[in-house]
């Protein structure tokens, strides 16, 4: 009966201290892991971000250069609007080169459709103007003289210069 009494009774305090011990030990094991995890995680996220600089850093030069040939690049862009805008005074000789502006080319565009649209409604109006003061080329037909208006001696002198 010694056995059934140990089993019922409590546990020593060797028993408790070895069984806390254990619990601490596994507690210390499991934050050893989720430490070793988070490391791991900051490890990564360190390179990322040393990564990141490096990428930004090689943007920063590249902008820098860019930087260095806007002058060349907006010189290069002024002249070929140039060219156009002459290109297209030179292909639409009815629009006036004064009505066809801009600084780029879809201004240049835009001032192009407005110019051929006042000169379509200027040439319509002319060509308006021009029909309601048509007169008809030529002198007028001969037709008869009346000659009931005349006097009888009128009336001799037209005919005897008709027959000469």
């Amino acid at each position: 009966m010694p056995d059934n009494n140990n089993q019922n009774q409590e546990p020593t305090g060797e028993e408790v201290e070895d069984s806390r011990v254990a619990r601490l030990e596994a507690l210390v094991t499991e934050k050893d892991e989720e430490l070793a995890f988070k490391d791991s995680r900051i490890s990564e996220l360190e390179q990322a971000i040393s990564e990141r600089d490096n990428e930004i850093v090689a943007l920063k030069e590249s902008l820098a250069k860019l930087e260095g040939r806007l002058p060349e690049l907006e010189s290069s862009l002024s002249q070929a609007v140039s060219a156009y805008r002459a290109l297209v005074i030179k292909s639409n000789p009815g629009v006036p080169e004064e009505l066809v502006a801009g600084g780029s080319v879809a201004e240049i565009d835009d001032s192009l459709a407005n110019a051929q649209a006042l000169v379509a409604r200027v040439r319509q109006e002319l060509e308006a103007e021009i029909a309601a003061a048509r007169i008809p080329a030529g002198a007028p037909q001969r037709g008869t003289i009346d000659l009931s208006a005349l006097s009888p001696r009128e009336k001799i002198q037209y005919a005897v210069g008709e027959r000469r």
